[in-house]
Formats: structure tokens, C-alpha cells, sequence
């Protein structure tokens, strides 16, 4: 169960999520081959949906999926299935019911296909055409990154309304660690502990070169400049427009771009390694699941280290 943190008397200028989701998922593999790597379930529920639900919590109206020729597939998850709840409803299963229907109550969802793929900044700009003329700002999630507790994208929206211009996710890693991410160099904001301006970002660094430990994950909060800034981006390797290189742009010609230090995890959906370790945390938490899983990791961790087998106590979960 995922929890959030909400702050209903908040309202907020968001109406549009972007989803890049056109990726073939090949890590996955065979797997992969007929199911889209989102709709992989996350413990029950598939990864997509629980971005779905992240996007409502912050108050968003639209999720727009981009999505590639053939991974239809996700896009359907939000259907109707009126005749599956019906006949779960006659045969007494209402709880699997609400389950079937839970997705397309969350939010409406718009596919917006990418023909090519030609990188995450390229993915971004197609979902120009999917926002209203009057919304001015909007948030991407990339689907590979579950970030817990439920609640940082609203938390990026109030920096945004007070800053203006980018807000980004960060996470404080350790050093040794810096070398998987892309880094930030960054400015303290007296007052604002949590909040730090942007003055650039590196590329996967050495732990010698990187000018912090403060990593980018997967969630974004734009302007429209960004749009600008993308289509005024040289496309690099393979002809693809980064994402990064965009931002990277603003930076440099003046726009603000910040951080939001988030406190909580990060699990990554995008690797099997990541996945099974976000399924083993969450089933922890899981109402029905739990109490099974944890006695099953306990005793999995027994049989790891025999020589400690007095000393092992039940795994709790910090997610």
C-alpha cells in the first residue's frame, strides 16, 4: 500500500502530467515482449497506476502517456472493462470489481504516440500539443522511478508557484554512489533548507568531478520555456534530444531552475534488480500480503547469514 502525504486545503495550478512510456522495456525481456514494462504490477497493482495516482494526489486532471506504436496496451489498462466488473459483481467478487475499475476512475488519460524514439526531451516536446493554450505549467513522471511517500510532486508545485520557472525532484546520495545519476551543482537558498538553486547538472560523474551528492530523479515541474529551450537543443548521439541538455540551456540563459530536496526512497521500476526490491518493500506493507512476505524475508535472511540466526529479527519496511 502506498501511502501519501496531502494537503487538501491547497489548490493547485496543475491540470497535465506527461508520462514518457514509449520505451521497449528490453531488461525486462522475454517478459516484455507482450507487456508493456508499466503494466508490470508493482506487488497488485501495475507501476503506471500508481503514477496515475500520484499525478491526482497532485491535483492533476490529465495524464498525458507518450507512448510508442505498438504499447497500446497501456493506454487500454484505463478502459472501461464494464463487461469484467460485471460479471465479477454477479459472481460476488466486488473487491476485484473495484480493483477493475479502480484505474479509470483515477484520472483521464490521453496517448500521445511517439514514432521515433528520439530521446526523453523529444518525448517531452510532443506533449506541447496535448496541453490547454492557458496552462502554463506542467509536470512530467517518468514511470521508471516509484517515489515514496506519495506527495513530492505537490511539495515541487508550491516551490514552483514561489520560485517560478523548473523545479526538480533530488535525492541526497551517498558519494560512492554519484557515478549512476545525473549530479547537480548547486546553490544554498538561505532560509529554505529543502530548496536549492540550480547553477548546472553533470552526467553520470566521477565521484572526484561531481559537484555534489544531490542526484536528479524522476520528476519534473516546467514551464512552458521548456518547450522552447527543446526545440532550440542539439540532438546528440543517435539524433536524440536529452531532456537534460534542455534544462541545462535554461540554466545557462538565465531561467530559474531549482531543486526540492525529497527526504523519502526511490525504488527503480526501470530493472529487474530495482523492481523486485520496490514488490519485497511494498508487499511488506501490504494488507493482505504482508504478514507473509515479511516471515518469507526473515527467513530468507536467516539462511544468508546461519551464524547470525539468534540475532535475526522480523524486516520492517522504511518505505
Amino acid at each position: 500500500m502506498v501511502t501519501a502525504h496531502t494537503d487538501s486545503a491547497h489548490s493547485t495550478p496543475l491540470r497535465t502530467v506527461v508520462v514518457p512510456a514509449a520505451g521497449l522495456g528490453t531488461r525486462f525481456l522475454p517478459a516484455t515482449k507482450t507487456v508493456p514494462k508499466e503494466l508490470l504490477p508493482v506487488v497488485d497493482t501495475p507501476g503506471i497506476e500508481l503514477v496515475a495516482e500520484e499525478a491526482a494526489e497532485a491535483g492533476a486532471q490529465r495524464l498525458a502517456v507518450i507512448t510508442a506504436p505498438a504499447k497500446d496496451g497501456i493506454l487500454a489498462h484505463f478502459g472501461d472493462f464494464t463487461e469484467l466488473r460485471d460479471h465479477l459483481v454477479t459472481k460476488g467478487k466486488t473487491a476485484e470489481a473495484a480493483k477493475v475499475a479502480r484505474a479509470v476512475e483515477i484520472i483521464t488519460v490521453q496517448g500521445v504516440v511517439q514514432e521515433e524514439p528520439l530521446g526523453l526531451g523529444h518525448a517531452v516536446s510532443l506533449a506541447e500539443g496535448a496541453l490547454d493554450d492557458n496552462e502554463e505549467i506542467f509536470a512530467v513522471m517518468l514511470p521508471d522511478d516509484l517515489v515514496l511517500p506519495i506527495g513530492v510532486t505537490s511539495q515541487m508545485i508550491r516551490v514552483q508557484e514561489q520560485f517560478g520557472g523548473t523545479v526538480l525532484c533530488a535525492m541526497d546520495v551517498p558519494l560512492e554512489e554519484v557515478s549512476k545519476y545525473g549530479v547537480f551543482d548547486i546553490a544554498d537558498i538561505p532560509g529554505q533548507p529543502g530548496v536549492k538553486q540550480v547553477l548546472g547538472m553533470v552526467e553520470k560523474p566521477s565521484q572526484e568531478k561531481a559537484p555534489s551528492t544531490f542526484v536528479a530523479t524522476g520528476r519534473y515541474v516546467f514551464d512552458r520555456h521548456i518547450f522552447d529551450a527543446l526545440r532550440r537543443t542539439t540532438p546528440g548521439k543517435g539524433g536524440e534530444i536529452q531532456l537534460t541538455d534542455a534544462i541545462d540551456l535554461l540554466i545557462r540563459e538565465g531561467h530559474p531552475v531549482h531543486i526540492l530536496v525529497h527526504e523519502g526512497q526511490r525504488h527503480d521500476l526501470g530493472n529487474p534488480g530495482g523492481y523486485i526490491i520496490a514488490c519485497m518493500e511494498l508487499g511488506m506493507e501490504h494488507p493482505v500480503y504482508g504478514a507473509s512476505i515479511r516471515e518469507a524475508v526473515t527467513r530468507a535472511a536467516a539462511a544468508l547469514a546461519p551464524a547470525t540466526l539468534a540475532s535475526v529479527q522480523p524486516l520492517t519496511s522504511s518505505s
